[in-house]
């Protein structure tokens, strides 16, 4: 098997999916403005595993490495390289890239009895997903979440079955946030919270083709429909993933795609008892990392732009930038470092849990910061800019502008270009849906933090406190053991 190439990928989305945009379907992806660009962009990242430099990195045996299952060590690390250069093609802006579903569709394959819950055995249906994914190279998306506000069981916004038929099951209801699927191939819905156990109908695991009958995905604002021009935002009109909602209108799921079934305890167990949210992780956190790279590159450039590199305060905040990125890579070396035996070795190796789970607290909490550190070397520079590059090439505005808007440091053009990019990435709605995004796109907080405190090695913290107070009584001399 070969991975598809750019054009196979593109030519793969023109298959009559339902896209809502602005109050009118897209009747194409690839060349509506709202879309186009960043399709082009998931493009480039196949043709750089189908045929480039990059493929003995990205590839094995023509399968991208997130879509095999790692049985040592270094097969993480080749897997964290294959991330890393698909992060850096999308310079960390394009979170839900295939590599992202297909590491997980490659947990549930480690450890396949994590499928099978009460009445029904997903087993089959999960392998085939891995395959899909995997060897056969399609892109997946997911919605794990439920629609906003208090749920009853009788809420009919939450997706849910409505029926069985001869082959399948019909559901039908909502789930959120289908970050990049309407560029995906296929979206794996479920749902990583606890649940009830009145809550079975809502217990189910599946995946559908995108353009199935009765599947609607509701676009929100497209940020690549609202830029200008590559030159005035050049994150959002190229990395735009887009994030939709999933609505299914009595949609049939045959039974070969069913993952789990009315059983509250697989339906969990799935993403949290296998390596599926470990392996969802390692490419986020892999991307993370990307991504800090690139504001800590943005205020590296600012600061020699404005001729204030040596200045000991921004030299500080450029050591603070660094060492951020040190740490989200360290994360990730750390989770590898940490890797576990998965069902006693039979499912191979995932990232080490605690580490994993760490990861998110600490991404959530540190992108903001970062993002405020940049934006602070950036100052006013960021908000007088040209309206547009038009300016820049007006006969009579364009001498005016580079004449005033240069510094000793940097010309006109090369100065209004940076900010432009760093306004993007710092301030744009674009860079306030990414603020939002690094804090929840692996769920609530409340769901790792639980599982961190379940799972965590409390039994180690409080038995170092323990240890502490038996050594002394009353009298504060040592108790006798």
């Amino acid at each position: 098997m070969v991975t598809r190439s750019g054009q196979e990928y593109l030519q793969a989305l023109r298959d009559g999916r339902e896209i809502w945009l602005d109050g009118e379907r897209v009747a194409d992806v690839t060349v509506h403005p709202g879309f186009r660009n960043t399709a082009a962009s998931l493009a480039h990242l196949h043709d750089l595993a189908h045929d480039s430099a990059h493929r003995p990195v990205l590839t094995r045996d023509g399968v991208h490495r997130a879509g095999i299952v790692p049985r040592s060590y270094e097969d993480l690390v080749a897997r964290r390289a294959a991330h890393k250069v698909w992060a850096e093609a999308g310079y960390g802006f394009l979170g839900r890239t295939p590599d992202c579903m297909a590491a997980a569709a490659a947990g549930f394959a480690a450890v396949p009895g994590v499928l099978a819950g009460g009445a029904y055995d997903g087993t089959g249906a999960g392998l085939a997903l891995h395959r899909r994914l995997g060897e056969g190279g399609l892109y997946g998306a997911f919605t794990l979440t439920n629609p906003p506000g208090r749920q009853t069981p009788d809420d009919e916004r939450t997706l849910r079955v409505v029926g069985e038929k001869d082959g399948g099951i019909v559901v039908r209801g909502a789930k959120m946030i289908g970050t990049a699927a309407v560029f995906a191939d296929e979206i794996v819905v479920g749902t990583i919270e606890p649940l009830g156990e009145g809550d079975a109908d809502r217990a189910v695991t599946f995946a559908l083709p995108v353009a199935a009958a009765g599947v609607s995905l509701v676009s929100r604002t497209s940020y690549e429909g609202r830029a200008r021009s590559v030159f005035d935002s050049p994150l959002s009109a190229r990395f735009d993933e887009n994030d939709a909602l999933l609505v299914c209108d009595d949609v049939f799921v045959p039974w070969e795609r069913v993952l789990t079934y009315r059983d509250v305890g697989s339906t969990f167990r799935v993403w949290w008892h296998s390596p599926a949210f470990l392996n969802l992780v390692h490419q986020g956190a892999t991307r993370f990392w990307t991504k800090l790279e690139f504001l800590t590159g943005i205020a590296i450039l600012l600061a020699k732009s404005s001729g204030t590199y040596e200045l000991p305060p921004v030299t500080q905040a450029i050591g603070r930038m660094l060492g951020r990125v040190a740490q989200a890579k360290a994360f990730v070396l750390a989770a590898e470092a940490s890797y576990e035996s998965v069902d006693e070795g039979r499912g191979g190796v995932a990232p080490g849990r605690d580490i994993t789970y760490a990861q998110r607290i600490m991404a959530g909490e540190l992108y903001p910061q970062a993002v405020q550190e940049v934006k602070a070397l950036g100052g006013g520079g960021l908000l007088q800019l040209p309206s547009s590059g038009a300016d820049l090439l007006h006969p009579d505005l364009g001498p005016l502008l580079r004449a005033y808007v240069r510094t000793p440091d940097s010309p006109a053009d090369a100065r209004v270009k940076l900010l432009k990019l760093a306004w993007d990435a710092l301030g744009s709605e674009f860079a306030a849906r990414h603020e939002q995004y690094e804090r929840f796109y692996h769920g609530a907080p409340h769901v790792y933090l639980m599982q961190q405190a379940w799972e965590g090695d409390g039994a180690s913290c409080e038995r170092l406190v323990r240890d502490c107070l038996d050594g002394y009584g009353p009298t504060g001399r040592p108790e006798k053991r």
